[in-house]
C-alpha cells in the first residue's frame, strides 16, 4: 500500500510538471531604457546592462529604445557588446512617439530581435556633426562610406534589408514600424512590453538557443549615481564651460592669495570637466593651448607688456576651444553658440582681474612706514639736525641734513628704522 502511494505521489509531481506553463521555467527578464542620445556615458551604461544580464543568466535583455541618434564609436561599442552577448539582446523602439533615428538604427538592427511599437520610427542614419550640422566635403564622402559599410554588415549578420540599411544612411531616409516590418528592418511590431514578452516567448534566433522566459519574472536596471553625473557633464558644451569656470576660479585665487572660495570652485569644475574629457574625443593640443592662455595671463599680472600678453592669451583662448574636440567623423564639438559668449565672458575676467593686480602693484602703499615716503607734516619740535614731526595727526621720530624750527612743513623723503627722513618743503626732491 506504501508503495502504491509513493508511485502514485511521483506521478502525480511529473503530471503537473508536465502541465505547467512553459513560461513559467523560463528565466527572468531583464529591462533597461536607453531614451537619451548615444554618447560614452549612455554607451557604458547599456554595456553594463548587456554584462549584468549574462552574468545574472537572464532569458533576455529587452532594450527601451527612444534616441536622437549620437556617437559613431559609442554606437560601435554598443554594437560590439550585443553581438558578444552571453544573452538574446531585444531592442524595442518604444513608447509610441519614440526614434531610432541615425545611431538608433544601428543598435535596432544589430540586435537578435528587433521590434517597434506602433506610431515610432525607424532611419536618418546619415553621419552629421554635433548639432545636426553637415561634417563638410573633405571628410564627408570618408565617413559616409564608413558608415554604410558598418550599416550593411549589420544588416547581412542579422538577415536585415541590405539596401534600406544603405539608403538610411546615404539618403536619410526614415520609414515607419509598419513600414519598417514590410521591409524586413524589424522582425514585428508589438503593442507594449507586455505583448512583446508574449511574442519573443520560444522564439527561435539565428546562433542561439530559443528564447525561454518567463514574462513575470522582469528586473529593470536603473542608472547608477556615476551614470547620471557622467551623462549630465558628457556634454562637450556643459565640458568645456566647466573647464572655463575651472580656470578662471583658479587664475582668481593666484592673483588674490588666500580669498579661498573661487580657488575651491574652480577645483572642483575642473575635476568635473577632466572626469568628461576621458569619454569624450579631447585632442591634447587645445587643452595645452587652453593651459598656454592662462600662463598668459597669469605673466600679465608681473609683466608690463602693455596688453599684448592678454591679446597672446585671448588668442591662444580662440584657438585651443576650436581644438578642444575632434570635430571629424561625426563627433561631438562645441558649440559656436557656446564658445563665442563664454570666451568673451572668461576672457574680459582674465583681463580685468590682470589690470586691477597690476595697478595695485603699481599704487604707492598706503599703510606703514613706506606708505609715509612722500607726505607731509609739520615739525614739532626743531631739527638740529633730529626732533619731532607731525605726519597726520601722528608724532615721528625724524632728522634733516639741514636744521629747522618748530613749524616748518617737510615732506618725508625715506625712513630709517623708525625715524623719517625728511627735507623742508620747498626743496626739491632729488
Amino acid at each position: 500500500m506504501h508503495r502504491a502511494m509513493t508511485a502514485f505521489s511521483l506521478m502525480l509531481l511529473l503530471g503537473l510538471t508536465v502541465a505547467m506553463p512553459a513560461g513559467a521555467a523560463g528565466a527572468p527578464v531583464y529591462l533597461v531604457a536607453l531614451d537619451d542620445a548615444v554618447t560614452p556615458a549612455t554607451a557604458d551604461f547599456l554595456i553594463d546592462a548587456i554584462h549584468q544580464a549574462g552574468e545574472a543568466g537572464a532569458g533576455c535583455l529587452v532594450v527601451r529604445l527612444d534616441t536622437p541618434g549620437g556617437l559613431v564609436e559609442s554606437t560601435r561599442k554598443i554594437v560590439m557588446a550585443i553581438y558578444d552577448s552571453k544573452v538574446p539582446v531585444v531592442v524595442y523602439v518604444a513608447p509610441s512617439g519614440a526614434r531610432a533615428a541615425s545611431a538608433g538604427v544601428m543598435i535596432t538592427m544589430a540586435a537578435d530581435v528587433a521590434a517597434m511599437a506602433p506610431a515610432t520610427h525607424i532611419g536618418a542614419a546619415h553621419p552629421v556633426n554635433t548639432g545636426g550640422k553637415d561634417i563638410g566635403e573633405t571628410m564627408a564622402e570618408k565617413v559616409t562610406n564608413d558608415t554604410v559599410a558598418f550599416a550593411k554588415s549589420i544588416a547581412e549578420k542579422r538577415g536585415r534589408n541590405v539596401t534600406w540599411a544603405e539608403a538610411a544612411v546615404r539618403q536619410s531616409v526614415s520609414v515607419t514600424e509598419s513600414e519598417a516590418l514590410k521591409l524586413k528592418v524589424i522582425d514585428l511590431v508589438a503593442r507594449d512590453v507586455d505583448d512583446l514578452l508574449s511574442r519573443i516567448n520560444g522564439r527561435k534566433i539565428r546562433g542561439r538557443e530559443p528564447i525561454a522566459i518567463d514574462p513575470q519574472q522582469r528586473v529593470w536596471i536603473a542608472e547608477t549615481l556615476r551614470t547620471r553625473i557622467l551623462k549630465a557633464i558628457s556634454d562637450p558644451n556643459i565640458a568645456y564651460i566647466l573647464m572655463m569656470i575651472g580656470l578662471a576660479g583658479l587664475y582668481f585665487e593666484l592673483s588674490h592669495p588666500g580669498v579661498v572660495l573661487p580657488g575651491v570652485i574652480g577645483s572642483i569644475a575642473l575635476v568635473l570637466a577632466f572626469y568628461a574629457f576621458q569619454t569624450l574625443p579631447v585632442n591634447i593640443a587645445g587643452v595645452l593651448m587652453i593651459v598656454l592662455a592662462l600662463i598668459f595671463f597669469i605673466l600679465e599680472m608681473k609683466i608690463a607688456s602693455y596688453g599684448l600678453l592678454s591679446v597672446a592669451g585671448i588668442a591662444s583662448l580662440l584657438i585651443g576651444s576650436m581644438m578642444l574636440f575632434d570635430r571629424s567623423g561625426g563627433r561631438m564639438a562645441v558649440s559656436w553658440q557656446v564658445i563665442i559668449p563664454t570666451l568673451g565672458l572668461v576672457s574680459g575676467f582674465f583681463v580685468v582681474v590682470a589690470g586691477l593686480v597690476f595697478r595695485a602693484q603699481r599704487r604707492q602703499p598706503m599703510t606703514g612706514g613706506a606708505g609715509l615716503v612722500g607726505r607731509t607734516g609739520v615739525v614739532k619740535t626743531a631739527l638740529a639736525p633730529t626732533g619731532k614731526v607731525q605726519i597726520h595727526g601722528e608724532l615721528w621720530f625724524a632728522r634733516c641734513r639741514t636744521p629747522l624750527a618748530a613749524g616748518a612743513p617737510v615732506r618725508v623723503v625715506a625712513m630709517d628704522g623708525l625715524t623719517l627722513v625728511v627735507e623742508p618743503l620747498d626743496q626739491e626732491s632729488h
